[in-house]
């Protein structure tokens, strides 16, 4: 029988991150990945983001049931099934989440989670390089595994973006993941020597080469527990079933997604729904699988009246010059995510902390790499940050190969509508600065003539796409929290040896992107398993509007 001290089971960001900090510390460490390599362009050369969330290679394949909310459109869901999990096939953006954000993890039950307590962890992984676009380096870290980069931000939509935000009367900021969040500013990413990089990258690999950790490639089907303790982790790989056993303790990282799905085939969720699948209790866990959250967007398409955009490189010449540059120097188009101009900004008066994320991208294309017909545009991705909306993973039966089903309930709530609305009426505020004057041509989508609330509904029911951001499905709280799922040092609650470290702790997802609020989790997690006290709280303030109380900018 293999054995470690500890079984991770999953190779993602927080996964990774776990790894490489117990193996530093001299454990024996096991990670269970059911994907393969993530060698080649497709994943390594940031241009190329739209390839790997499209190839079963590389994605779980996860789709939604239909949502009620949306006339039963059926939505994408993919989840990373590859060394590095999603942060392999992600779109590279680096976004640690407001400060408030965490502050209110801490006052929902996440003792110890609050923004003072997670800032120190951000800074431990991070290696920050902010390419002469500004920002603090006070905020930041500087030798972490994780290498933080900005595009080089030469095309001028990408410039003329931040200023049309200024001009709107919204601030701008240096760094969105320092003091001030709010504001229009340079995108960070998860790009190094351009190439992607992952937490397989930044942390697995190294930890393999320097520490006793090892991967195995395998198809987690369940936790073996013995008398109530979490004892090892039940595989199937080469065709056979066996156990990986753990010394120690089992951590599941193995999404939001695939980890509520792990702990139900264990025995650990809602009783009622574990036994309607023959699944015998071990833990009467009702949270396990509830409190599903994402963020939705919609892209905001505008046609060009210059040939500035990157529509030029999307014929198949153009696309084979990219890459022919990328292979032999790491450098031009495919070196960067495209992504290199953000905004969050608050979408009323009356809100403390931005509620409302920009993607800036000096093409019009959808994230599967369909340029629009129209030629040179550019696009806004724009969604609200905090929906109320909630959903839930479940079994679909007792078999571990079985998809679980997913319904996020998006749009269940009035208030999403509303915030989508004044979303894309502020967005088109933006688009009409001079800023924009010497680029802007027509609306290609939602389109001119789509104006009132009952038309800008019609296209959100119809074009509102998933920034694929789910977590939240086990959650982090007080013991004695009912739909808590694991106290506050990521341990399952009613369960020995067992912790989970992913998104799927998230009591309420962070503002932006993901991966790095994932990571840090890993990394904090770390510490909680190897009985360490975590790092000392920080006491810098991150800067909250001052007019937020009275105006919306």
């Amino acid at each position: 029988m293999i054995q470690a001290d500890y079984v991770i089971i999953g190779a993602g960001s927080a996964g990774c991150a776990m790894a490489y900090r117990l193996g530093e510390a001299g454990k024996s460490v096991i990670v269970i990945e059911h994907g393969g390599t993530d060698a080649g362009p497709f994943i390594q050369m940031p241009a190329a983001l739209s390839y790997p969330m499209n190839m079963r290679r590389y994605d779980w394949g996860f789709q939604t049931e239909p949502e009620p909310h949306l006339g039963g459109r059926v939505m994408a869901t993919p989840r990373g099934k590859v060394i590095g999990g999603s942060s392999s096939i992600n779109g590279m953006i680096y976004v640690r989440g407001h400060a408030r954000d965490f502050d209110h993890w801490a006052e929902s039950g996440a003792a110890g989670w609050s923004y003072a307590d997670v800032l120190p962890y951000f800074k431990r992984m991070e290696h920050w390089h902010d390419g002469g676009h500004g920002g603090d380096p006070a905020w930041r870290g500087a030798d972490g595994p994780l290498h933080i980069t900005r595009g080089p931000r030469t095309n001028p939509l990408t410039r003329a973006f931040v200023e049309a935000g200024r001009q709107a009367g919204y601030p701008v900021t240096g760094d969105y993941n320092g003091e001030q969040q709010e504001g229009f500013g340079p995108f960070d990413s998860t790009i190094w020597r351009g190439r992607r990089w992952s937490a397989a990258n930044a942390y697995l690999r190294p930890a393999m080469r320097q520490w006793n950790v090892k991967l195995v490639q395998g198809f987690a089907r369940k936790v073996v527990i013995e008398n109530g303790k979490a004892t090892g982790v039940e595989i199937a790989r080469g065709g056979k079933v066996e156990v990986i056993a753990a010394g120690a303790e089992v951590i599941v990282a193995a999404s939001s997604i695939n980890s509520p799905k792990l702990l139900m085939l264990s025995g650990i969720g809602p009783a009622a729904h574990l036994r309607q699948h023959g699944i015998a209790v071990v833990a009467d866990r009702a949270g396990v699988g509830q409190n599903l959250q994402d963020h939705l967007e919609l892209y905001m398409q505008m046609t060009a009246t210059q040939p500035v955009s990157l529509y030029k490189y999307w014929s198949l010449m153009g696309k084979a010059w990219v890459g022919a540059r990328w292979l032999f120097t790491r450098t031009g188009i495919g070196a960067s995510n495209q992504f290199e101009s953000a905004g969050f900004i608050r979408s009323a008066a009356g809100v403390d902390y931005p509620d409302i994320q920009y993607h800036f991208l000096p093409i019009a294309v959808r994230y599967d790499g369909q340029a629009a017909a129209e030629g040179h545009g550019f696009q806004a991705h724009v969604g609200p940050m905090r929906s109320p909306s909630r959903g839930a993973v479940t079994l679909r039966s007792a078999d571990p190969a079985d998809a679980p089903k997913i319904v996020f309930n998006y749009m269940a709530h009035d208030q999403d509508w509303q915030d989508f609305r004044r979303a894309i009426r502020l967005t088109r505020e933006i688009f009409a600065q001079e800023a924009f004057a010497p680029y802007r041509g027509y609306e290609i989508q939602p389109g001119a003539a789509c104006q009132s609330d009952a038309e800008l509904d019609d296209f959100i029911r119809e074009h509102v796409e998933s920034a694929y951001h789910p977590c939240g499905t086990c959650k982090m709280g007080a013991t004695d929290d009912p739909m808590a799922v694991v106290d506050p040092e990521n341990r399952v609650i009613g369960v020995q040896g067992l912790r989970v470290a992913d998104s799927s702790v998230f009591p309420r997802i962070t503002n932006g992107n993901l991966n790095a609020p994932s990571i840090m989790t890993g990394e904090k997690a770390a510490d909680h398993v190897l009985g360490r006290q975590p790092l000392p709280p920080s006491n810098q303030q991150p800067w909250i509007n001052p007019n937020w109380r009275e105006s919306q900018r």
